[in-house]
């Protein structure tokens, strides 16, 4: 389980570890919202005719799909759909913003930190004098996300260049990070597109809280 955490300033910061779950050497795992067992499936899909049909772009890779933001030190590729509202690229302005100063190596540092912690890989960022993207080293790993911040468990984060086949075997792109939804809202199926956060999906797995910003305390 992987618990976003916010800053003094109330913005997404830190992924902190929490519950691991035991699973044998194959399992399902809940991609409709319903299941009793969750994060694992217990068929509850049959019972409500959740279809989870695909709908992303027909296999298209990252790089054909993404919006180019130019700066001086680095590029930034977005691919907007993707984006599983972890809000881990909003701190100091925003990464769109930090792209264009990113000459300045305190916002590169802050833009470079901003992007790894993006769990679906919808911001990948490159450095412009080399040409290679900066990427995390993840290790091979299925996570399950909780936004006690927003109130709301959110995606499967999908880590470590894990092959996702589709429905009829053709694999998508293997990326080294990507978010598949799990409350069976997204209309961008397998992935994660923050649908979770508009209808609240809760998964029963932790007990809700509102977290008060670091150095802030309730009632004030």
């Amino acid at each position: 389980m992987q618990i976003i955490t916010p800053n003094g300033e109330g913005f997404s910061w830190d992924w902190k570890r929490a519950k691991t779950f035991k699973a044998g050497s194959s399992y399902s795992l809940c991609r409709c919202g319903h299941s009793k067992t969750k994060p694992f499936c217990d068929d509850s899909h049959t019972k409500i005719g959740f279809k989870g049909k695909e709908t992303a772009a027909a296999h298209k890779p990252f790089a054909k799909q993404a919006e180019t933001f130019d700066g001086p030190a680095l590029r930034l590729d977005d691919v907007e759909g993707l984006c599983a509202f972890a809000r881990f690229c909003d701190p100091g302005g925003k990464i769109w913003s930090l792209i264009d100063e990113s000459d300045d190596p305190e916002v590169r540092k802050l833009a470079i930190r901003e992007s790894m912690h993006c769990p679906s890989g919808r911001l990948v960022l490159h450095d412009k004098k080399t040409g290679e993207e900066i990427e995390p080293e993840l290790p091979q790993s299925i996570g399950v996300v909780e936004d006690p911040a927003l109130g709301c468990s959110g995606p499967l984060w999908v880590r470590g260049g894990i092959t996702i086949e589709s429905a009829s075997g053709v694999p998508y792109e293997k990326r080294e990070r990507v978010t598949l939804c799990r409350c069976g809202y997204s209309s961008n199926m397998p992935f994660c597109n923050g649908s979770h956060a508009s209808v609240k999906f809760r998964d029963g797995l932790v007990e809700f809280v509102k977290l008060e910003p670091k150095g802030k305390k309730q009632g004030e």
